[in-house]
């Protein structure tokens, strides 16, 4: 019988007990608290039982061909009959059982996102997805951006597996008509190959964070008419549209927003 618990550290995770199959009665490797036998355990316990019964099927083979002799053919007047000399048996060991295997190991679960606060070192991976976004961006110019928005309080976030796979900027709006600020999250790019892992929803959930501990009582997002799919993603995420955005080049050099 093998643990039904599947929780590695809980209970008798990984353990094992051995039944007789005919009686049910209990027979190795159970305990008041559950099973306790490991699968090397009860591996050894059956060899032993297997031991045990291919010597006492020599002794009694041994023993029977002295009880009963067998008469010769033919033999001799007054030639006393003497037992067959017991049959020959293989000096190989009987084939071992079937060993069975380990218990194979839980499937480690897959490490969180790790999401930290962007540093200007990290302006070149920055400008790669920017730039893939539709924003030519130069690394240079992105480490003085990031520096500024770290100085100001508001520090790009990123997520990374060994290497920036994802962005996002954030800002806090005090607004008049409201009585607490409102949140908004200005710009959020996952590099395409890294899609459907969670990465996305790690950068949302820590800006939102971000934003609540600001004392922002909404969370908004801004996000291009065109990008239909990242429209999905954040209504998945629990946000609705509430209204239009409309935009006008002001001819700083900003272009339009994503």
């Amino acid at each position: 019988m093998r643990s039904r618990r599947r929780t590695p550290g809980v209970g008798d995770y990984g353990r094992y007990g051995l039944k007789d199959a005919k009686t049910g009665q209990e027979v190795l490797g159970f305990g008041e608290d559950g099973l306790t036998a490991t699968a090397g355990e009860i591996e050894r316990f059956l060899r032993g039982g297997l031991a045990a019964t291919w010597k006492q099927s020599l002794a009694a083979t041994a023993a029977a061909a002295k009880a009963k002799p067998v008469k010769r053919r033919n033999a001799d007047p007054g030639e006393s009959e003497a037992p067959p000399a017991p049959a020959k048996r293989s000096l190989r060991p009987d084939p071992e059982p079937k060993r069975e295997t380990d218990p194979e190991p839980e499937p480690e679960a897959a490490p969180e996102p790790a999401v930290r606060e962007a540093k200007p070192g990290d302006s070149a991976a920055i400008a790669a997805l920017v730039t893939a976004l539709g924003f030519p961006s130069e690394p240079a110019e992105l480490a003085r951006r990031i520096a500024a928005l770290r100085k100001a309080g508001e520090p790009p976030l990123v997520v990374e597996e060994k290497a920036v796979l994802g962005v996002l900027t954030w800002h806090v709006t005090p607004a008049l008509h409201r009585p607490t600020p409102v949140g908004r999250v200005t710009m959020m790019i996952v590099d395409g190959r890294a899609r459907g892992r969670g990465l996305g929803t790690a950068l949302l959930e820590a800006a939102e964070a971000r934003l609540r501990a600001a004392g922002c009582g909404l969370a908004e997002v801004t996000s291009n008419i065109e990008l239909g799919g990242a429209h999905a993603f954040y209504r998945r995420r629990g946000y609705e549209r509430t209204s239009y955005r409309f935009a006008k080049n002001l001819g700083g050099g900003g272009g339009e927003g994503s």
